[in-house]
């Protein structure tokens, strides 16, 4: 095929061709195959087939996230390390997927444990759980280094007018790994056994090992003059200062936060919505998922030729968060209306949503970072972001529960207020309300890029 009948081929440069750009977004693929396996394929293993409580399974899958506000740190130190060979983004990425391979390595023996299988029935109960969260913890921490560091090499790789495309490939190389892994490891877990299960999750450690060195190799240049600089490195606060200082850093991190709480909070409930108060079989339901990321992926390629023209980023993100308002709209109608239909359509709007708001944002913070702060900048967006997401699906089941045990328990509601829909409706109608405060945080921030380009041509 040729390059101008590809996707995103257009984000290649000549000083980084497309060969080398798909090389470097192959850490995005582990990053999706980690995720579905903690988020996804775990989290039912774990449940079904070995018996785990669900609470346990949910701190489980919670640990990773401890790290995402670690991730600005991360970002940090990637952009002030000096390495004997040059480098600075490299050993990160390393030292990240060393500890991908390490928490896989552990994992399926922790979890059989975890679960008493087979032989480890007489193992002491705390030995399961102290291994299990070690693993769970490991894949976190090397997940949030190898994708922080791996996109704020990327930024270093291409120029400003690049930056956008390269985003979108970078995201839709993510979903394209979610997508693949999930299916492959449904065909392999088919016919489930403990031995099956060691072998499914130590060959994603070993693919993470092949997909990562593959996607660093000979990609970040090497600069010795870095290590025998006399220059000596600022302290995080210091650059966190800097950078906390800067044009509405802080306000366009409050966006951030705010915008994918509103796009993320309904992501565990979609499903049961559709099967509990639609009817829909679970096929259907299934289905739900590949439709959501169509639209995000439809979201970031159109957002990447717009913004590789040189359009307001924060334009797009408030585009996104528009997009989401009917989205949520079609979901919440499509209860009294009984339309599949309906709710099918809300469910890809809002997937298109998302993905213009979160390419919109994350193009933002690249152009916006200094050249010496790529890292931390990067680093801080992938911290709200992951830490907003965690937090809002967490919120977003507590609520729904809450709202159904307050109808049935409180005769003051009413039966009406009891219905199998309405605790699904007060977390949609949350993320309505967030979608709301997500574009009057941003307002200023379109005011005063406007403003700027005003005063540019002017001059001109």
């Amino acid at each position: 095929m040729g390059s101008r009948f590809l996707p995103f081929a257009d984000a290649a440069t000549p000083d980084l061709p497309l060969t080398r750009l798909l090389r470097l977004s192959l850490f995005q693929i582990s990053v999706g195959m980690a995720l579905v396996l903690l988020i996804g394929t775990l989290n039912r293993v774990m449940i079904v087939e070995l018996k785990v409580p669900a609470s346990i399974v949910s701190i489980m899958v919670a640990l990773p996230i401890v790290f995402a506000p670690l991730r600005a740190l991360i970002g940090f130190k990637s952009d002030i390390h000096r390495s004997e060979l040059g480098w600075r983004r490299v050993p990160f990425l390393w030292m990240g997927t060393m500890l991908q391979f390490g928490g896989f390595a552990v994992m399926p023996f922790a979890l059989l444990v975890l679960a008493g299988a087979g032989q480890a029935a007489n193992a002491p109960i705390w030995v399961g759980h102290l291994g299990a969260a070690i693993a769970f913890l490991l894949v976190g921490a090397g997940l949030h280094t190898v994708q922080t560091v791996g996109l704020a090499l990327a930024t270093d790789l291409v120029p400003q007018e690049s930056q956008p495309k390269v985003v979108g490939l970078m995201y839709v190389t993510l979903l394209v790994g979610m997508v693949v892994s999930a299916l492959s490891f449904g065909v392999l877990l088919e016919d489930y056994s403990p031995g099956r299960l060691i072998q499914v999750i130590q060959g994603a450690a070993v693919l993470t090992i092949i997909l990562n060195v593959t996607a660093m190799w000979k990609q970040e240049a090497r600069d010795r003059n870095r290590k025998r600089s006399a220059t000596p490195d600022p302290s995080f606060m210091d650059s966190w200062r800097t950078f906390s200082q800067g044009p509405a850093a802080l306000r366009r991190l409050a966006v951030v936060g705010l915008g994918t709480m509103a796009f993320t909070m309904e992501d565990v409930l979609l499903e049961p919505y559709g099967g509990e108060v639609l009817g829909l079989s679970v096929s259907a339901t299934t289905l739900l998922t590949a439709t959501l990321a169509v639209g995000s992926l439809i979201g970031f390629w159109f957002a990447s030729r717009v913004l590789g023209r040189g359009a307001d980023p924060y334009r797009m993100a408030g585009a996104g968060a528009l997009v989401g308002i009917p989205a949520f709209l079609a979901v919440i109608a499509a209860a009294p209306a009984q339309s599949a239909l309906i709710f099918t359509a809300g469910t890809f709007l809002i997937g298109l949503g998302a993905g213009l708001f979160g390419h919109g944002t994350l193009t933002a913070t690249m152009q916006s970072a200094p050249k010496e702060q790529v890292g931390l900048a990067l680093g801080a967006w992938g911290a709200v972001q992951a830490t907003a997401a965690g937090l809002a699906m967490a919120i977003g089941g507590v609520v729904r529960d809450l709202v159904v045990a307050m109808g049935y328990s409180n005769p003051i509601f009413g039966r009406e207020f009891a219905g199998a829909a309405t605790g699904y409706v007060v977390v949609y109608i949350i993320e309505l309300a967030l979608l709301m405060a997500t574009l009057l945080c941003m307002a200023p921030l379109v005011k005063k890029r406007n403003t700027r380009e005003s005063t540019q041509q002017s001059a001109l």
